[in-house]
């Protein structure tokens, strides 16, 4: 593919894009690099925008406030078994400041409306974000 050159204003609305994603989850996840990346070869830079200033009112305003924002998010994505973006609101919870017993509440309550796999994803979730706490410590 080749992409044509990148307007002063697409760099500004793509690094927005980043930016937003980075404060939310501490990293631009690979799918937010590729819609940037079909929209740059598409010419959508509008259309991208459109939908992440739709996400920063419904996820970064969001009346809940961040941290339950997120575990609601989590929940929802762990529910529908959904699980590289529950990764991703797992730790944007952890992130904003939700406690493991917090994780493990939504986990719990998960098991009682979607069943075993979502109760086991979301445990295996926390497992992975403990591992990385505990391997960041030892650093």
């Amino acid at each position: 593919m080749s992409y044509a050159a990148e307007s002063p204003q697409e760099v500004d609305g793509f690094d927005t894009i980043r930016a937003r994603y980075i404060e939310l989850t501490g990293s631009v996840p690979p799918s937010i690099e590729t819609r940037i990346k079909v929209a740059k070869e598409a010419g959508r830079l509008d259309a991208v925008e459109s939908i992440e200033e739709l996400r920063q009112v419904l996820i970064m305003n969001n009346p809940l406030g961040r941290k339950v924002g997120q575990l609601v998010h989590f929940s929802q994505l762990e529910a529908l078994g959904d699980a590289t973006p529950a990764r991703l609101h797992a730790r944007s919870a952890y992130k904003a400041g939700a406690t493991v017993s917090e994780l493990v509440g939504v986990a719990e309550l998960s098991l009682i409306t979607s069943g075993m796999p979502a109760y086991s994803l979301a445990i295996e979730i926390f497992g992975e974000l403990l591992e990385e706490e505990s391997g960041s410590k030892t650093e």
